[in-house]
């Protein structure tokens, strides 16, 4: 039990670190975490990350394979012999629910408790956020500019892989990449960005455009590499 609310924190911790260093090219920051009962796993490409914008009723995919293309989870496992909830537990310890979030105070963060058969669990993984950021006179038309950031896991193992006992766990930005996507002759003062993280449902923020007419979308992309 103890060290389940020691892990709780040290993954809320390393959660701070991560997003102080996602948007900083090189940065690193490390957390100290203590395993002994249960196992800390870092699993590589675990989630497809799609990204749609609906213009004048019509969904456009801002996303690929390649680009945000998928990303990794943090998970920690702890045997119900020593912590236990009831079977269809789930509690979340930072963010919610949504794979998407448009407030600039809100943590991308999102990490979860589950009880699974034998097993209660934490992950920890990455929402996207969607805000309206500026409109800009672009040859005499005024153009709404929305960003989207999406912090993207790449695990530095190969495969999933699990440790125990005293270690650091490491994030450093690789790099910071940003693709832009233009819509012209945008009639809704709306528009909805809608985000799915694996398999788990849509979920979607509405953003309001100052002026009808241009609209580009800018999907920034920090991917960051989590080891021990």
């Amino acid at each position: 039990m103890s060290e389940f609310e020691v892990a709780k924190k040290s993954i809320l911790a390393f959660n701070d670190a991560l997003e102080n260093v996602a948007w900083k090219p090189a940065a690193s920051r490390s957390t100290r975490l203590t395993v002994q009962y249960g196992y800390l796993q870092l699993v590589p490409n675990t989630n497809s990350i799609s990204i749609n914008a609906t213009i004048n009723g019509q969904p456009q995919q801002l996303s690929n394979s390649t680009f945000p293309g998928s990303t990794g989870t943090i998970n920690y496992w702890l045997s119900t012999k020593y912590v236990s909830y009831d079977p269809s537990y789930e509690s979340y310890i930072l963010g919610n629910r949504s794979s998407i979030i448009s407030g600039s105070a809100d943590s991308y963060g999102r990490a979860v408790i589950r009880q699974q058969t034998g097993w209660v669990t934490i992950t920890l993984d990455y929402r996207v956020r969607a805000m309206r950021t500026s409109v800009i006179k672009v040859n005499d038309v005024d153009t709404n500019y929305v960003d989207v950031w999406v912090i993207k896991l790449k695990m530095l193992v190969p495969n999933a892989w699990s440790y125990v006992y005293d270690f650091d766990l490491q994030a450093r930005c690789l790099s910071v990449r940003t693709a832009s996507y233009s819509f012209t002759n945008v009639s809704n003062s709306t528009t909805v960005v809608s985000v799915r993280i694996g398999t788990a449902p849509a979920y979607q923020v509405p953003v309001t455009l100052v002026v009808p007419g241009q609209v580009v979308f800018n999907v920034v992309v920090a991917e960051v590499q989590v080891s021990v």
